[in-house]
């Protein structure tokens, strides 16, 4: 399974940026895929995840700013961001945790966003 992660770029203090991540291969149906970041000399964080299920999870940080969603038969994974801050500046890693016979986590390259103020 390889994670294609599009969208990055530069944007404006309070405008908005859509990041999309798409899982290539075979994937547990039963998965959670989401976005981590990392801003330099920071620990990597959550962002945002969703489960198969329907069920999702956001970093504090986000405070209604961010919605995530997904397309299970394209095995896509979305992030739209709204509200952005210079300090949401950051390389936004997607990730999928598989869940088969074991589980597996899989991480993409990473697409830069950069917020100017």
């Amino acid at each position: 399974v390889q994670l294609q992660a599009s969208g990055g770029g530069l944007v404006q203090a309070g405008g908005s940026l859509g990041l999309s991540c798409a899982a290539s291969g075979s994937i547990s149906s039963r998965n959670v895929m989401g976005w981590y970041r990392q801003a330099p000399g920071k620990q990597r964080e959550l962002v945002a995840t969703s489960t198969s299920g329907g069920g999702t999870t956001y970093g504090s940080f986000v405070k209604g700013r961010f919605t995530i969603s997904r397309d299970n038969a394209k095995n896509t994974v979305y992030l739209q961001m709204s509200s952005l801050k210079p300090e949401d500046t950051a390389v936004y890693y997607c990730n999928a945790v598989a869940y088969d016979l074991g589980v597996t986590n899989y991480w993409g390259q990473g697409t830069l966003v950069t917020v100017s103020s």
